[in-house]
């Protein structure tokens, strides 16, 4: 049994990871967040010490260092922008760290934290869970095996609807969260570069606050994406049947489909790495590299091979920012 704190654990997240924590036979001894409703400890882990002051927690955990019952891993559910500084003080804490996706915002905030790792003697790990997914892995063996010159059509379309919320929440905010590419977007990135081969260009032809669009040459792929937070932009077939999420992979002009099996990645995660075969740090670096380039991009506007839906208008800030 391997001991574990948690960094936000009142966050959207924070379930999946006590689950995998309780579902692999481990124990949640402390756990740590500025909000204070947690009761959804009391199903799991109902002794789990809990904190809103990271002083007291991070004394706490410094005193279990020194017990025989010491933490063996920090997993971190905190908004994006902070999972750089709480991974490093998991290292210094001495623990292995697991963190949510995106790992960290910048690629070059990744090196250095590959190089605390040597300096520690830790590991990081991060949850890429769809490279876990059934469906997907025999996707990228059928990759793999098939001719090694083909060059695939996929069209990515991904909407989760979003509320106004979460323009006054962190995720809205581009410094914090990364913007939609990286909020919402991050773990399809990977998927497609770890299934169809290496980035050989990055073009964005559409990005706002609530919606990005553009096209990846991967190795392997030709890939038109469009992701959107904002309602309007769903399909008529999606409204009318009452769901305010839709995803579709197109491949070759079939669909692809892996909307079922996501219960239970996150354990799956948590197996793997508590096996030594978990994503580590070093691992992030070409989706993190992908959506910072996005970021970074200044659109193109509709030219070029785009995805049909960055023809939809653009909305104006729901609060006129």
């Amino acid at each position: 049994m391997k001991n574990f704190a948690l960094i936000g654990v009142a966050g959207y997240i924070a379930p999946r990871h006590i689950k995998a924590i309780k579902d692999t036979g481990n124990n949640l001894v402390v756990a740590y967040d500025k909000f204070d409703s947690v009761g959804r400890l009391d199903s799991s882990f109902p002794d789990a010490c809990f904190f809103t002051e990271s002083e007291q927690f991070d004394r706490f955990c410094s005193q279990q260092q020194k017990t025989e019952n010491p933490l063996h891993y920090v997993s971190i559910c905190t908004p994006n922008y902070t999972h750089d500084p709480f991974i490093r003080f998991g290292f210094r804490l001495g623990c292995d760290v697991i963190c949510e996706k995106p790992l960290v915002l910048n690629p070059y905030n990744i090196d250095k934290l590959v190089e605390l790792e040597k300096e520690t003697g830790q590991k990081g790990y991060t949850i890429l869970q769809l490279r876990l997914h059934d469906s997907i892995v025999a996707l990228k063996k059928k990759i793999d095996e098939g001719p090694k010159d083909k060059i695939y059509d996929v069209e990515l379309t991904y909407i989760t609807s979003r509320g106004k919320w979460y323009y006054t929440s962190w995720k809205g905010d581009v410094h914090k969260s990364g913007g939609v590419a990286t909020n919402i977007g991050v773990h399809f990135y990977d998927m497609l570069q770890w299934v169809f081969g290496p980035v050989k260009e990055n073009i964005v032809h559409v990005m706002s606050h609530d919606r990005v669009a553009g096209y990846l040459g991967l190795e392997k792929a030709r890939v038109r994406y469009f992701l959107s937070i904002n309602a309007e932009n769903l399909p008529d077939n999606a409204v009318k049947g009452e769901k305010m999420t839709y995803r579709t992979l197109n491949i070759n002009g079939e669909e692809f489909e892996f909307s079922a099996g996501f219960t239970e990645l996150h354990t799956k995660s948590y197996q793997k790495i508590l096996a030594g075969e978990g994503f580590r740090i070093s691992e992030a670096r070409n989706c993190i590299q992908i959506v910072s380039d996005i970021r970074h991009s200044t659109p193109i506007g509709l030219k070029g091979d785009y995805h049909p839906l960055a023809k939809l208008p653009l909305s104006k800030h729901p609060f006129g920012w």
